[in-house]
């Protein structure tokens, strides 16, 4: 069982990158003392690499930041993103900020015609320009080198440009008090405009980042109308969330 169990946990990293020892042990239906017991000799062989209460496969640590972070919690990413594709349709215009949810919802995009996407990520402008008739208009300004994204001044005011039908979102952190918050002063200062101009505006993070504290508001419970995500908030967050009349869309990350 236990040998079963150590391939499962490999099978399960190559799938996802990396993952927290929770979540690990939730998957595999075992108790954290379990699974502790499980990573230690895998650690030891080096056959996986432990770093702050998670666990990832060595190859993946000399990936680029954004890269590494698509591994990140995958399956949960790509059933946000299926879920959200489900309410889009044909002809719709769409705002996305940078964030690997985000790039995972491109990827999910391809199969409509004729969208208007309006983004400042590289990654999500190459995804969907070219393909079934859509116009895709990206911000301009210094790209970062991390994830090939624009953001300051001219970042957002492009974008200010725009009425779009949706506007989405990923977010760093969701903190029952300060609500949606990031760790970078103009990733935060984007978001917010992104927001502001969908007639939806949609917020996507997997649930790896309630209770979360970043270090720059976006913004409190009110300045969006939905929150979709791949399991229930915890209680405080859930009640901050019904008390600002934001609708919680749980995503099926079994499908």
């Amino acid at each position: 069982m236990v040998s079963k169990r150590r391939g499962e946990i490999t099978k399960v990293l190559q799938d996802e990158g990396t993952i927290s020892i929770s979540d690990l042990a939730q998957r595999l239906g075992v108790s954290l003392e379990t699974i502790r017991r499980d990573v230690k000799p895998l650690t030891d062989e080096g056959v996986i690499v432990r770093t702050h209460g998670a666990v990832g496969l060595p190859q993946h640590l000399g990936e680029a930041p954004f890269e590494r972070r698509m591994r990140e919690n995958a399956g949960a990413k790509r059933a946000i993103a299926r879920y959200v594709a489900s309410t889009i349709g044909n002809g719709d215009s769409i705002m996305l900020d940078t964030g690997t949810t985000t790039s995972f919802l491109a990827r999910e995009l391809l199969q409509y015609r004729n969208l208007t996407v309006v983004t400042n990520s590289s990654d999500i402008a190459r995804t969907l320009a070219t393909v079934n008739g859509n116009k895709v208009f990206m911000a301009g300004g210094e790209l970062r080198s991390d994830n090939g994204a624009a953001f300051g001044a001219l970042a957002i005011d492009f974008i200010s440009r725009f009425n779009v039908a949706h506007s989405i979102i990923s977010i760093g952190a969701v903190d029952a008090t300060h609500g949606l918050m990031d760790y970078n002063l103009e990733e935060a200062e984007f978001a917010r405009m992104v927001l502001s101009r969908g007639e939806r505006s949609v917020v996507v993070t997997d649930a790896s980042k309630f209770g979360r504290q970043g270090l720059v508001q976006v913004c409190d419970f009110t300045g969006f109308d939905e929150l979709v995500t791949d399991s229930a908030p915890p209680e405080a967050i859930v009640l901050s969330l019904g008390r600002a009349g934001i609708k919680v869309n749980i995503a099926d990350s079994s499908a």
